[in-house]
């Protein structure tokens, strides 16, 4: 008897239904308070704390996935019904960021806004951009190369305690400053900018405003209207449970015309003309130019259902008390910690000063997973959804043992 699309879809919905019904371990506290602890696997092979590097991937997002790939080996769906899909998670993910569906467009990687952004400025000798150096790497390796071919001169606020404020970068931002760029929560040490009064510092001075949200998007809730941000580009492997290649990208309407398009292709035809002309979309959706990544954008759709049922705003509040009870911990065992008091994410970055290899094996023999940084000199502990009290309590025993 020939196995069917549906029949196989159906034995693996059966699998991943019996993957999702596994006991939750509790202690003396409430063990797993939003509920979705069985969805995470992982949770159960390790502890692991490290979701700020990569976020797994709950069962529902995979199934999501699996049933995309079957597709495509049974039923290949057509190009509009993926094309109409696109849009609905667009429509998602605006509601999420408190955007339109018409200023998100879907690049490939986070760091290809940035790039699309800093094309855009038309950057020359006498121009600056300015950043901080709670930064990600792109931006270094960027405007390295730009202030190389172009003469424009980078900027690089410091921290001050681990936090970096307007008024470390107001002494930078002039006239001249065609762009000021911040990643929205650093991947160094979680650290959380107050967006309002950095997008107010730009706009000041003409400037336009940035953010790589990657770590903050999925993590607390954004509202980019209030935040006064101008463009920001989120990769969604990370804190929106998806997968790799395919990275959201909001534009504010009011400055869509200043970003120049550089690629050009049939997806970002909205119109074609007589004599072989096009109009294209006049929308962020100018920046779909080609056939995306339609298995990962699947999967977002699945993973911004999958938060919306969780509720962003109890994330937030259960994820940073979870990192606050970290940094207090780790305090308490006499570590330097490089987040700053009272911060909002759920990201803590600490200082060690044992060889880098007895680290990696001390977390090794513990089944611990967390981000080895700095050449082995810093430590960054990231709790997700899907962690709990205990395993922070966890975490602060394998701690003890790396002083």
């Amino acid at each position: 008897m020939p196995y069917t699309r549906r029949a196989l879809l159906g034995a693996l919905s059966g699998v991943a239904g019996l993957a999702t019904v596994r006991p939750v371990r509790a202690s003396g506290r409430l063990a797993d308070p939003l509920g979705v602890r069985a969805d995470f696997p992982v949770a159960d092979t390790s502890l692991f704390l490290n979701s700020a590097y990569i976020t797994p991937t709950p069962i529902p997002v995979v199934d999501a996935g699996r049933e995309f790939a079957v597709s495509k080996g049974y039923a290949p769906i057509a190009l509009g019904d993926m094309l109409r899909k696109t849009n609905v998670v667009r429509a998602q993910y605006a509601k999420l960021i408190n955007a339109s569906p018409d200023e998100i467009g879907f690049l490939f990687a986070t760091s290809e806004g940035e790039n699309v952004v800093a094309r855009s400025m038309h950057l020359g000798r006498g121009d600056n951009v300015v950043i901080d150096e709670l930064h990600y790497e792109t931006e270094f390796v960027l405007y390295a190369h730009l202030a190389k071919t172009t003469g424009v001169e980078l900027r690089v606020a410091k921290a001050k305690g681990g936090a970096v404020t307007t008024r470390e970068l107001e002494p930078l931002v002039n006239r001249r400053t065609k762009l000021v760029s911040v990643a929205w929560v650093s991947h160094q040490n979680g650290f959380r900018h107050d967006m309002r009064s950095i997008a107010d510092l730009a706009h000041a001075h003409g400037a336009f405003f940035y953010t790589d949200g990657i770590q903050a998007v999925g993590m607390f809730p954004i509202d980019v209207k209030a935040a006064g941000v101008d463009a920001m580009a989120v990769g969604t492997y990370k804190w929106l449970l998806g997968a790799y290649g395919v990275a959201p990208f909001y534009v504010r309407r009011e400055v869509l015309e200043r970003l120049t398009l550089d690629r050009f292709g049939a997806l970002h035809v909205e119109k074609e003309l007589p004599d072989r002309q096009f109009e294209i979309y006049k929308t962020a959706r100018r920046f779909d130019y080609a056939t995306l990544a339609f298995g990962p954008v699947y999967q977002l759709g699945a993973g911004l259902e999958y938060l919306e049922r969780a509720g962003v705003d109890r994330i937030e509040t259960h994820t940073v008390e979870l990192a606050h009870r970290l940094r207090r911990g780790l305090l308490t065992l006499g570590f330097d910690v490089t987040t700053p008091e009272g911060n909002r994410s759920s990201i803590v970055a600490f200082r060690v000063s044992k060889p880098q290899d007895a680290i990696v094996r001390h977390l090794a023999e513990t089944k611990t997973q967390v981000s080895v940084r700095e050449n082995g000199t810093q430590i960054r502990v990231s709790p997700a959804l899907f962690n709990t009290s205990d395993d922070i309590d966890r975490f602060l025993t394998v701690a003890e043992g790396l002083k």
